[in-house]
């Protein structure tokens, strides 16, 4: 019995060590390079890359995920998208790649052509319109293999994603665009995902859009769930990009010419109101140039329900160049009322010459018509309406700026 027991424990001794030996390929470091090493994880037949980590454990396996923006390329307001080119940085942990440290080898660099054997997780873009790897000159991936088996995934993607602007302050605004990740095919019971606890979203701020700058950190929504009905709950991550307008552009090409315009159309106050050509000249061409910046200012923007910034501002500019117009016409009515007054008190004399007799207020018989006053009358009311304008547009318009800066400069704070 004795020798029985001694055979049974060298047995399960001597199995013990042989299993040992055969399931570790790495216990002498020495003898073995980073191509023997891939070759026992990778080539083996026991790593199945369509299986995730934890798939037979029925444990979900954790990704975190970190994006580098790499740069915004555009932004356009009337598709309601911009493209952004992205690091989209990945790492999770699988038992099955683990491997003894070797001296002087931090992990595993992997070639492009072995990255598809190992197994990733189907994280896809839940508000992207279009998408690319980049090829040139070789795919933009890598994967780095830890000894304890942490594996991270890098790849550059460039994306065109949807963004739902606000344009009422436009082009004093401020946006956030959103970028959306979620699980396609693995529900939370296989796959779930979290940032990077220290910086889930990093920027070069040097590549981005000149139009617009980060006015905020860029916010995170941590592991939210999405359901699809039938097809279960799935992990998704989502990171809000705080983008204000830069108003240089628009300060120099919109505002500031169309202030001009606006002034412009004031000069006619102080040309002669006899001069009908010039005042005429003056109204129509700052009318129709004001309509044409306006009609160019807008033509980039989507057709929107809603009353926008730019929209205010050209209509107001639009109707106070309008305004001189119709004050030109006022006035134009008045010496018209003059000239009219004029026409009875002309005479012709018997030696066919105009007599301006009654003109200056003088009948046959000696006694001042009433009709003298009437175009005095006229012509000092035309002047001091000319007077008047000349104080109260520029006044009007000065408290129309006071009001829309302070308003729309607020509201996009």
């Amino acid at each position: 019995m004795s020798v029985l027991v001694t055979f049974l424990q060298s047995y399960i001794i001597f199995t013990a060590w042989y299993q040992l030996l055969e399931g570790s390929h790495f216990l002498d470091n020495k003898n073995h390079t980073r191509q023997d090493i891939l070759r026992q994880l990778l080539d083996d037949g026991t790593y199945d890359s369509k299986i995730s980590p934890e798939y037979e454990e029925d444990v979900p396996t954790a990704v975190t995920i970190q994006i580098y923006v790499m740069s915004i390329d555009s932004l356009n307001e009337a598709s309601m998208d911009y493209t952004v080119t992205i690091f989209l940085r990945q790492k999770w942990i699988d038992n099955r790649l683990k491997y003894p440290p070797v001296s002087g080898m931090k992990m595993l660099e992997l070639d492009n052509r072995m990255i598809d054997q190992v197994w990733v997780p189907d994280t896809f873009f839940a508000n992207e319109k279009s998408a690319s790897f980049h090829y040139i000159t070789v795919p933009n991936k890598l994967m780095h293999l830890y000894p304890n088996g942490t594996v991270f995934y890098s790849v550059r993607v460039t994306m065109t994603l949807s963004c739902d602007m606000k344009l009422s302050a436009y082009p004093l605004d401020s946006q956030k665009c959103h970028i959306a990740l979620e699980s396609y095919s693995y529900t939370t019971d296989n796959v779930i995902f979290k940032w990077h606890p220290y910086q889930a979203v990093e920027m070069q701020t040097d590549r981005l859009l000149p139009q617009f700058f980060f006015s905020d950190q860029p916010s995170i929504t941590n592991d939210c769930q999405k359901n699809y009905g039938e097809s279960g709950n799935f992990s998704c991550l989502e990171t809000t990009l705080h983008l204000t307008r830069n108003t240089g552009y628009y300060i120099a090409q919109i505002f500031i010419p169309s202030i001009l315009i606006v002034m412009l159309s004031w000069v006619s106050f102080w040309v002669d109101a006899e001069a009908t050509p010039a005042r005429i000249s003056l109204g129509v061409l700052t009318v129709l140039t004001i309509t044409t910046q306006g009609s160019g200012a807008r033509s980039t923007l989507p057709r929107v329900s809603y009353i926008k910034a730019i929209d205010v501002w050209m209509a107001t500019c639009l109707m106070f160049v309008f305004a001189s117009l119709l004050e030109f016409a006022y006035i134009n009515v008045l010496s018209r009322k003059r000239r009219s007054k004029l026409l009875p008190s002309l005479a012709i004399g018997p030696d066919g010459m105009l007599n301006t007799q009654e003109m200056n207020g003088n009948s046959d018989n000696g006694v001042k018509r009433k009709s003298s006053i009437g175009p005095v009358t006229f012509t000092d009311k035309a002047r001091m309406v000319d007077k008047v304008s000349r104080v109260i547009f520029p006044c009007s318009f000065a408290l129309f700026n006071l009001a829309f800066w302070s308003y729309y400069l607020s509201s996009s704070g």
